[in-house]
């Protein structure tokens, strides 16, 4: 087994510490340049925001920290497939590469439910690879829900 990429282990290690604060565990991490520039987890309860998913936090961080709207030049890690809101911010947000770890058959937006960047209205397609750290996401996840069944 190849050792995980090191955005998918931030992006991971950001959802565990989301899992430890009772958030849905997922984490996300934005590259530019092959630097992580940055980190968030899933966080709507604690900020009290149904937005605040892992994706939508690290693209606000990362446009605050570059002082632009365009994230032109980076890639997106997420531990999980992005839900349609998020699709459409990474669309909105020009993100060049997306990698995720686990499909998500009933929210995911990217090879599930409506297939978000394969639709005629969206105006950015990023180039999308999956399955990346899939194992250690699902089981995340799996481990999360089953601790609250």
């Amino acid at each position: 087994m190849f050792p995980l990429p090191p955005p998918m282990r931030a992006a991971l290690d950001a959802a565990a510490k989301a899992a430890q604060a009772g958030e849905v565990p997922v984490g996300a991490v934005v590259v530019r340049g092959g630097d992580v520039i940055a980190v968030a987890a899933n966080a709507p309860r604690a900020l009290r925001d149904p937005t605040a998913h892992a994706e939508m936090l690290a693209i606000r961080r990362a446009a605050a920290v570059l002082e632009r709207d365009r994230l032109d030049d980076c890639d997106l890690w997420v531990t999980l497939e992005p839900c349609a809101m998020c699709a459409g911010a990474i669309a909105h947000a020009r993100i060049v590469r997306l990698y995720y770890g686990a499909s998500d058959a009933k929210g995911g937006a990217v090879e599930h439910g409506p297939r978000f960047f394969g639709q005629p209205t969206c105006h950015h397609r990023p180039e999308v690879y999956s399955g990346i750290g899939e194992r250690e996401a699902s089981d995340l996840l799996r481990g999360f829900f089953a601790a609250r069944r």
